[in-house]
């Protein structure tokens, strides 16, 4: 039991920080370290360390002695504790953390207030921050590191005791390098070698976003942060954003230091973490030729070549010409020279065919580039002029080879006169018969040599010098345009990965090297240990079908869990009446059935056009473990095609618990709706944007609640975006009622047109019928704003049954459909 005397000295203590809090809320001249001192010594924490301690020998203002460190443990009461917090900086509050947890007080109030002041961003409606001193001292470390931010510029950022960048950087999950590699050179100075030691410790994700070119030297840099924070460290997953024009050799870095690899550069000084020198060669040339290897093809004269032979049998094709105009050839040696003599400069794109003076070696004049650009553009617009210009070029079939082969058209970088018409320039070969054993088409020059068993041949890293080290589980490529290079040593790497776990490619303009994608992903999924279980792919074309290419996929990969795929145009093949469509390389496609896999999750966006049901239910039947189905934008070319890719899920898929539909037409499918709505599998239901209600609503909405009434295992309904209306939701109120089996505890009806009459309405039938609380509704971008009072008092009687997710939305955005609904 604590004696007089020592609740005397407490009395004291409690009595001196109550001053100190408010001289320093005055504007006093007490420092905060002082205050954290006496703080954490109330707590029972002692003194902090750094220099922080202040003993008795000192007195306080008015001539007290300060009795901190007498070595009595007490406990500061928590309102003087709270009175604190606000007055620290935030190297001081991020240290106080843990004591204030334990007193029962929460720092995210402040923390919060730190990120509205400081940092003067609005977190996205989709995150949910869970921490916000780990979501501010992340930001914090990469303003600090970028220059972005002035910490002399406000008293709870600027502390001469502590280095912003080694203080933040424990809590830092996810870093982002932008632009130049802004950072990369920074984080591997020596000054900042612990910063650097923590991140690798704690790091779990690294993005790359709006990349720009870099010079050698800032590559060097990468490539020591990312052996350190890869193969060293604990990240596992590279994202790379937004890459309009990639450069060869830092992407090509980026992937083979995130597939493992080490292969240090000329001026790298042995890593003292590896515990031996580095055994890579050193370049004879530039970083790019290291990269790239010092068998670089030459593309330009053979992509131009084949561009223009594509125009011309297109514009053959159209016309309906009886002989297709003859092909150019070239000759075996001829073009294995021109490949041999490739150049290595990284950052050179599609070049007139070499001179004698350039295959020797001699570097192009200055004036080179741009009289490059010229030829370029000058053959990009003949080109197109023969080309059909309402279609883009398409992959046709080879004659002579399994694979389809392709090359991507690069865009000339320098040169005013360049004109894109498209996103995307597609360009692929067409091979023709051989006449002797000398000569070939150029597609087969090209693809004979990708199909040898030599990646070196066209210049892919062969990787024999390099070391491997640990390498990332997770890759992501958003809107990074992939040139033929970059394709190539992508499926090359990807072919042995076996620690990748997700690979997302959204958006690269694959083209005709899809076919070599399945094939790395093949070679992947056949090597011992092989962990990639989701894969998420996305483009604006495919030269497959996406039934064909989902059909693909799942035979390449059996064992994917997770399959994500999305074209947003239709191929070619799409449309049987274009002539000369003809299949695909048997090899990838192929006619047996489909093995049984273990898919659990998958979903489709398709483009325009009617699907072939046929092609879905194989897949559909061949995924017996299927949990989560998703069909976005699907059309078929009946209702009946539509009710056998239903029952084919009711017989094959039993494990099925979400179905969602997004964009689709089922005005006409109704009885197709109700066969699913009396699934007693079903947990979660979406008919997203569906015109569900378009026709007959009056006959089926009756039909619809009667069905869901039965239905006791449908947990969720999801119905945004089809027109509801008032009479629509007076009618769903009835699955509510005492005489309902139904269990349904999520619903949405946000975009559904309803007005505040008839959400009160709705809200006091649920009140009558007693039902307790059903769980989520979900009410965004409907007419509430029509009647705020009416409206609230609706939103009040259905927050007693119901938790409400709900917006203030301006329904005049939506006078279209009001008129529709009048």
């Amino acid at each position: 039991m604590m004696g007089v005397g020592c609740r005397a000295r407490v009395k004291l203590r409690e009595d001196i920080i109550v001053q100190a809090v408010g001289e320093a809320e005055k504007g006093g001249r007490w420092p905060e370290r002082r205050l954290l001192a006496l703080a954490l010594e109330f707590a029972g924490e002692g003194v902090p360390a750094g220099g922080l301690s202040w003993n008795g020998g000192r007195n306080l203002p008015g001539g007290r002695p300060c009795l901190v460190g007498s070595g009595v443990k007490t406990s500061l009461p928590g309102p003087i504790l709270q009175s604190i917090l606000p007055l620290l900086n935030i190297y001081y509050l991020e240290r106080i953390e843990e004591t204030a947890l334990k007193k029962g007080l929460s720092t995210q109030a402040i923390w919060r207030r730190l990120w509205d002041e400081l940092m003067k961003t609005r977190p996205s409606s989709l995150e949910s921050v869970t921490c916000w001193r780990a979501k501010f001292m992340e930001a914090f470390f990469s303003h600090v590191l970028r220059g972005t931010i002035d910490v002399s510029s406000d008293r709870r950022l600027c502390d001469q005791r502590f280095s912003p960048l080694l203080h933040s950087s424990r809590h830092v999950r996810q870093l982002t390098i932008c632009n130049m590699l802004q950072g990369a050179t920074e984080l591997v100075a020596e000054p900042n070698r612990r910063v650097l030691e923590t991140l690798a410790s704690c790091l779990h994700t690294l993005k790359f976003r709006h990349l720009l070119f870099s010079d050698v030297a800032a590559q060097q840099s990468l490539r020591q942060l990312l052996h350190q924070l890869i193969h060293h460290g604990a990240v596992s997953q590279v994202s790379l954003y937004s890459w309009p024009v990639p450069e060869s050799a830092l992407f090509i870095l980026i992937l083979t230091m995130s597939a493992g690899f080490w292969q240090p550069g000329p001026a790298n000084l042995p890593c003292r973490l590896c515990g031996e020198a580095s055994r890579g060669r050193a370049p004879s040339r530039d970083e790019g030729s290291l990269l790239l290897g010092s068998r670089r093809p030459r593309r330009d004269a053979a992509e131009r070549c084949a561009a223009a032979l594509m125009a011309t049998r297109r514009k053959s094709e159209v016309k309906q010409m009886p002989r297709a105009a003859p092909a150019p050839r070239v000759t075996r040696r001829s073009t294995q020279e021109s490949l041999a003599a490739g150049g290595t400069d990284p950052k050179r794109e599609l070049h007139p065919p070499a001179t004698s003076q350039e295959a020797s070696g001699t570097k192009r004049p200055s004036s080179a580039p741009a009289a490059t650009s010229s030829a370029s553009a000058s053959s990009s617009t003949s080109s197109s002029k023969r080309a059909p210009a309402n279609s883009a070029p398409q992959p046709k079939p080879l004659k002579r080879f399994k694979r389809a082969a392709g090359k991507k058209g690069a865009r000339t970088r320098q040169g005013s006169g360049a004109e894109s018409e498209d996103l995307y320039d597609f360009v692929f070969i067409v091979a023709g018969e051989k006449e002797d054993g000398e000569e070939m088409e150029i597609g087969e020059v090209a693809c004979g040599a990708l199909d040898g068993s030599d990646p070196s041949c066209l210049g892919l890293p062969t990787l024999e010098a390099s070391q491997r080290f640990r390498s990332i589980s997770t890759l992501e490529l958003f809107t990074v345009p992939l040139s033929t290079e970059a394709a190539l040593t992508l499926c090359h790497l990807l072919s042995s990965w076996v620690s990748l776990e997700s690979l997302t490619l959204s958006y690269n303009g694959l083209g005709s090297n899809i076919f070599r994608l399945l094939d790395s992903l093949r070679a992947l999924s056949g090597q011992v240990g092989c962990r990639l279980r989701a894969l998420h792919l996305s483009d604006l074309f495919s030269p497959l079908p996406i039934l064909e290419l989902t059909r693909a996929i799942v035979r390449a990969l059996p064992l994917l869990r997770v399959l994500s795929i999305r074209v947003d145009h239709p191929s070619q093949r799409d449309n049987p009446a274009v002539p000369g469509n003809a299949g695909s390389p048997s090899h990838i496609i192929g006619d047996e059935e489909i093995p049984e896999n273990c898919l659990e999750q998958l979903e489709m966006g398709f483009p325009r056009g009617a699907q072939p049901a046929p092609l879905l239910c194989s897949v559909l039947k061949a995924s017996g473990s299927l949990q989560q189905l998703s069909l976005d934008s699907a059309t078929f070319a009946s209702p009946q095609d539509f009710g056998l890719v239903l029952q084919t899920l009711k017989e094959y898929n039993l494990a099925l618990k979400r179905l969602s539909f997004h964009d689709m037409n089922l005005a006409d499918c109704q009885s197709e709706v109700l066969f699913l709505l009396q699934n007693l599998t079903l947990q979660e239901i979406t008919f997203s944007f569906c015109r569900l209600f378009e026709k007959r609503p009056a006959q089926f909405l009756p039909e619809m609640v009667a069905a869901m009434k039965g239905n006791s295992t449908l947990k969720g309904l999801r119905l945004p975006g089809n027109r509801l209306g008032n009479a629509g939701l007076l009618a769903l109120a009835d699955v509510f009622s005492e005489d309902s089996s139904s269990s349904l505890c999520q619903l949405d009806i946000s975009s559904n047109c309803i007005k505040p009459d008839g959400l009160l309405e709705f809200a006091k039938r649920l009140e009558r019928w007693g039902r307790g609380a059903f769980g989520h509704l979900r009410l965004f971008q409907n007419w509430l704003d029509q009647d705020a009072v009416t409206a609230r008092e609706a939103i009040r009687r259905l927050r007693a049954t119901c938790h409400v997710v709900s917006d203030s939305w301006d329904s005049s955005q939506a006078f279209a459909d009001y008129v529709s609904t009048m």
